[in-house]
């Protein structure tokens, strides 16, 4: 029998829609996120994260169970994020290095706790509690950390990234959680009418032709943008969309801009 709750031990683990490896990544865990096992099939589990409640399939060999008691304890303590683009930590003889946004449960003076066993961090971390009020500068300032790192469908670290893991990881950094997926994550926020209103880190969503929300970004100013399109990079924006010199054309289509906190 498993257990009921988890936690990712590995620096990321993939996510996918199906239990098969050739199943698409559609997410990454980050180490120290931690999930709910809804079932287990053959050799995969079934999961719910627990930060952003997205459902997908991670193999058993990537499977490492906690207790009850542990998952709820950890909940209601202030979260520690890793804010370096990589960190080593380290338990005993065993070391990992992790990317940005990895939670450090149970965090104090450069420790942090999995159960009963104790990991060493010198690295710098970002500290979120309930009364944290979202920092649009700092998403910013966390996004320009990512700059050319590699598009990755279902990324979310500098070796690979998409554009709504980009908008996750450093808006959760600078104090919102948001949903995985841009389609979820316009849902959030207040909408704004112009360009002029814009503040840095506003994020801004862009639909296809159907009229579907297909790509995100982080607003830099009213008319500067960093989003993940082949890399993390950095594009002028107007009322129609984001403009590409490469293309000489318009990329992507805005839909509308959103204001979180």
């Amino acid at each position: 029998m498993y257990s009921q709750y988890g936690i990712a031990k590995l620096s990321v683990i993939p996510c996918r829609t199906e239990p098969s490896s050739k199943s698409e990544m559609t997410t990454q865990l980050l180490f120290g996120d931690t999930y709910t096992v809804l079932e287990k099939y053959h050799k995969w589990y079934r999961i719910k994260i627990e930060a952003d409640g997205y459902e997908c399939w991670i193999n058993e060999w990537q499977y490492f169970p906690i207790t009850e008691e542990f998952y709820f304890l950890q909940q209601k303590r202030p979260r520690y994020y890793s804010s370096e683009l990589l960190q080593i930590v380290q338990s005993g003889q065993n070391h990992y290095v992790v990317p940005m946004g990895s939670h450090f449960p149970m965090y104090q003076n450069h420790q942090f706790k999995i159960e009963s066993n104790i990991y060493e961090c010198y690295g710098k971390v970002t500290e979120i509690t309930n009364s944290t009020r979202y920092d649009g500068q700092k998403c910013v300032d966390f996004a320009f950390m990512f700059l050319n790192a590699p598009y990755l469908w279902g990324g979310k670290t500098v070796m690979g990234i998409d554009c709504s893991g980009l908008v996750q990881v450093c808006c959760l950094l600078a104090g919102y959680q948001l949903p995985r997926d841009a389609k979820d994550q316009v849902h959030h926020g207040i909408s704004l009418s112009f360009l002029d209103e814009v503040q840095a880190g506003d994020i801004a969503f862009f639909h296809n032709e159907e009229g579907q929300i297909v790509h995100t970004g982080i607003l830099v100013n009213s008319d500067t943008i960093i989003h993940g399109s082949g890399r993390v990079r950095v594009d002028k924006i107007d009322h129609y969309g984001i403009f590409s010199p490469e293309l000489k054309n318009y990329s992507h289509h805005l839909r509308v801009i959103k204001r979180l906190g």
